[in-house]
């Protein structure tokens, strides 16, 4: 690959924000040695991307090289600082990492970056509880970052406590309404809370937000989060249609949709249209064994 290549290769995933950390430290690598790296301020954005790769990949003395040269120009970034505990944290012990994110802490406590962090490094270690505390504190201070709320809300799923990561996916929600993922998570946890009509309810949503756009979303096979949302309605209208004690009552109060059995129906047909093709033949002989037989 040309080197003008590899720039444009290493630049597409940085704008992407995709680590690839393999094809990265392949090309940034070759390119460091070479000393054909980007110019201008684009040389330091190259060389915090190959440290990320380098640390994925275990080879920390690409990264401590790299880190060196991002020290040197741009000291006590904060940036640079939590880039140096992220290196830390592939080969220091748990406590002298937090002692240092700590620290960070103490000269700026509007380090954002620094603070989540400590809160993923205590996720980690399984102190649970204080990831959970600090996370709360951290979310008072930066309500707006949907990305805490989700964090927050996964371990809230972790603990089976699935009432307060639907409070934390609301407030995610509302930061973020245009994001079919979350209305999706959201789904997927009220099923888990055994809440059937709201899960429902918000897989619909996502699937109007996700096909909306479709010329003719009927003849287009789901894949990725769309299947994961028929698959979910199909459970959801499944359960409900079986009648179970129980299974329509709803915490949050949603009611069940009247035309339950043509959902049910939609959604068997969306599911089925995602195993098209002589080579998926045997998967949607077992699925349809499966919608078949199942309870």
């Amino acid at each position: 690959m040309s080197v003008s290549s590899a720039l444009q290769r290493l630049a597409n995933y940085r704008v992407n924000h995709s680590r690839a950390s393999q094809d990265v430290f392949k090309h940034g690598q070759a390119l460091l040695n070479a000393g054909t790296t980007p110019k201008g301020d684009e040389s330091w954005e190259f060389l915090e991307q190959l440290t990320l790769a380098a640390i994925d990949l275990d080879k920390l003395d690409v990264a401590d090289a790299c880190l060196q040269k991002l020290g040197e120009k741009f000291p006590a970034s904060p940036r640079v600082e939590v880039l140096t505990g992220i290196r830390m944290e592939a080969s220091e012990p748990i406590t002298t990492v937090l002692e240092y994110y700590n620290d960070l802490l103490i000269t700026d406590p509007t380090n954002a970056a620094a603070w989540k962090r400590r809160i993923s490094v205590l996720r980690r270690a399984r102190s649970l509880d204080k990831a959970t505390e600090e996370l709360i504190q951290y979310l008072d201070t930066f309500y707006t970052d949907p990305e805490g709320w989700l964090e927050l809300a996964d371990i809230y799923v972790s603990n089976r406590q699935y009432t307060s990561a639907l409070q934390a996916l609301s407030h995610a929600l509302v930061l973020n309404p245009q994001n079919p993922f979350t209305f999706v998570q959201f789904a997927e946890t009220a099923y888990s809370s055994g809440d059937l009509p709201l899960a429902l309810k918000m897989f619909l949503i996502a699937i109007e937000m996700i096909e909306r756009d479709l010329e003719s979303p009927e003849s287009t096979p789901p894949t990725g989060l769309a299947f994961r949302a028929w698959w979910g309605i199909k459970l959801c209208a499944r359960h409900l249609l079986g009648g179970a004690s129980g299974v329509s009552s709803s915490p949050s109060n949603t009611p069940v949709p009247k035309h339950l059995k043509s959902l049910d129906a939609l959604a068997t047909e969306r599911v089925l249209g995602a195993y098209k093709g002589k080579e998926l033949e045997e998967r949607r002989h077992l699925v349809e064994h499966w919608l078949s037989t199942s309870k």
